[in-house]
């Protein structure tokens, strides 16, 4: 997300929102206007990773037409909407109307490292879009928009649409991918033998953990329903034989014998309620000795910018949850009957807040 910002930047400030918010040359009126038009360049590329450009492109360089038939596109269509996203950074026009991969564009590919274009797909929902078409009903009532666009909330429609929850797990599976390389440059974990992963999804950042720790095993907990998903994944990773994927659910019980504990882009989806209910769960069946990790953003004070300021935008709309500081982490912890350790960056949006019984 750092390099989107950066490579949007360097070709116009003011193009995406919240990008060089410092530009003297550029007029208020005129900074407001491109602003106001900035989510066309999600809704491109949500549009673009729907199509799968960037996988029809791979490691060559492409003419318009063929890339529009290897896609199913309209070539004229194609070709505005990859000039437009080869402005900021995204693909780039090598020779008239033909175009390659930047950096950018490559993480629209679907069989690379580090690829998002499940993630983009997810943030394209309509689900979703309608949800943040109708904020204004959040910011007067507090109240998630999805539930009054949609009749029910959040959870409760995913578990009636599998495919839109297999779709969420996948890009939050992006997400972790993203985040666990980052998490553990910045955290060691040499001293933790058993991990419990509470609300652990697939299983990506057990397995980013497992292999590198070769002592260690781990369980990955979360709904029943997505246990047959972590199982593979932790299957296809080779540690089928030092993992358990176990069902259940975190607001009622957690799994004892932890010496960590982790809660990976989980607690922000959750009101300060289910939040304290959910590390009191992890409290009661910690050990002697035991830690609690949590990976999330951790919100810096006043106007200085932070992805989770918008993220935090995203638990207004779908859910009730929010991203927190870290004086509201600590204030959690101390309701929980936990005790703040180190809250410690690192080199994504995400930080390591550690905590211990009390």
């Amino acid at each position: 997300m750092t390099d989107t910002v950066s490579a949007a930047s360097a070709h116009r400030p003011g193009v995406t929102a919240g990008v060089s918010p410092q530009d003297g040359d550029v007029p208020a009126p005129v900074r407001m206007y491109e602003m106001l038009y900035s989510s066309l360049v999600s809704q491109l590329l949500i549009a673009v990773a729907e199509l799968g450009v960037a996988d029809a492109l791979g490691d060559e360089v492409r003419h318009i037409d063929d890339l529009a038939e290897r896609t199913g596109a309209h070539p004229g269509a194609l070709y505005r909407a990859l000039r437009a996203l080869a402005s900021v950074g995204v693909f780039t026009e090598v020779e008239p109307r033909t175009f390659g991969l930047t950096p950018l564009a490559a993480t629209l590919r679907g069989d690379v490292p580090g690829s998002m274009r499940d993630l983009a797909k997810y943030v394209g929902l309509s689900e979703r879009q309608r949800s943040f078409g109708a904020l204004v009903h959040s910011l007067r009532t507090g109240q998630p928009s999805f539930d009054h666009v949609h009749g029910t909330d959040w959870w409760t429609y995913f578990a009636a649409h599998p495919e839109l929850s297999t779709l969420f797990n996948n890009a939050m599976g992006n997400m972790a991918r993203m985040v666990n390389g980052a998490t553990l440059d910045a955290y060691d974990l040499t001293d933790v033998k058993h991990l419990i992963d509470v609300g652990g999804g697939q299983g990506h950042l057990v397995a980013t953990l497992l292999a590198r720790y070769p002592e260690m095993t781990a369980v990955v907990y979360d709904l029943a329903r997505v246990v047959p998903e972590a199982a593979a994944t932790v299957a296809k990773a080779g540690f089928a034989d030092r993992v358990q994927c176990v069902g259940g659910d975190f607001l009622k019980s957690v799994p004892a014998g932890g010496d960590a504990y982790v809660l990976s882009w989980t607690i922000h989806d959750w009101a300060d309620k289910d939040a304290i209910t959910i590390l009191s769960n992890v409290r009661e069946q910690m050990k002697p000795g035991s830690k609690l990790i949590i990976i999330d953003e951790v919100l810096p004070e006043g106007d200085a910018p932070h992805f989770g300021k918008f993220e935090d935008i995203v638990m207004l709309s779908l859910l009730t949850g929010h991203v927190r500081t870290e004086a509201e982490f600590i204030t959690l912890f101390e309701k929980a009957g936990l005790k703040h350790l180190e809250t410690r960056p690192t080199s994504s949006p995400t930080s390591v807040i550690v905590a211990v019984p009390a």
